[in-house]
């Protein structure tokens, strides 16, 4: 009997979300989605259409961003979603939204988001990962001031990029840089 419970819970799906604005997205992120398909069998990226942030890519771009760097990972899926995160969650096969911390300062910030998005549903729970030490000091926010003052990011975000550009023809980085006025490449 207790055989036939654990065959029936091995047959269940463990899906994640993975929520953010990827705006672009970093080493750092794709550690943590790395690492939590050691503990999920499925990582939903779930772009956020964020109205209160300066956005340097559209939502477009980030998804298919994301979609070329995790091309050869078959459960990764990449989606894009507006307005509360525990009603995207709602419309999914999850039960977990995972959260990438940094440093201590990212922790209070997210457990207060994860104690609202608990209050909204008790059902849902959220996964803190520690990101590697490699990457612990990188964020979608600073590789962007980085790359508007000509500073370079290679090693902290990847090659990948939409549109089919490649290191020859420029990343959308390196050409919104030109189109925000920066002259170096």
């Amino acid at each position: 009997m207790a055989q036939k419970g654990k065959e029936e819970k091995q047959s269940v799906s463990r899906v994640a979300i993975y929520p953010g604005s990827f705006d672009p997205i970093t080493y750092g992120h794709i550690d943590i989605v790395e690492r939590s398909l050691e503990i999920f069998d499925t990582v939903i990226v779930a772009i956020a259409y964020d109205t209160s942030k300066n956005a340097l890519f559209t939502v477009k771009e980030r998804m298919e961003t994301v979609k070329a760097v995790f091309a050869h990972v078959p459960n990764v899926v990449v989606d894009s979603f507006k307005g509360l995160l525990v009603h995207y969650v709602e419309n999914t096969n999850a039960k977990v939204i995972i959260r990438g911390l940094r440093a201590t300062s990212d922790f209070e910030y997210e457990f207060h988001m994860a104690s609202m998005n608990r209050s909204l549903n008790p059902h849902l729970d959220t996964v803190f990962m520690m990101t590697s030490k490699d990457y612990f000091f990188v964020s979608s926010r600073t590789i962007k001031e980085v790359a508007s003052l000509g500073g370079a990011v290679e090693g902290l975000v990847p090659d990948s990029s939409p549109n089919g550009c490649d290191r020859n023809s420029g990343s959308p980085l390196q050409k919104r840089k030109r189109w925000a006025g920066t002259t170096e490449q």
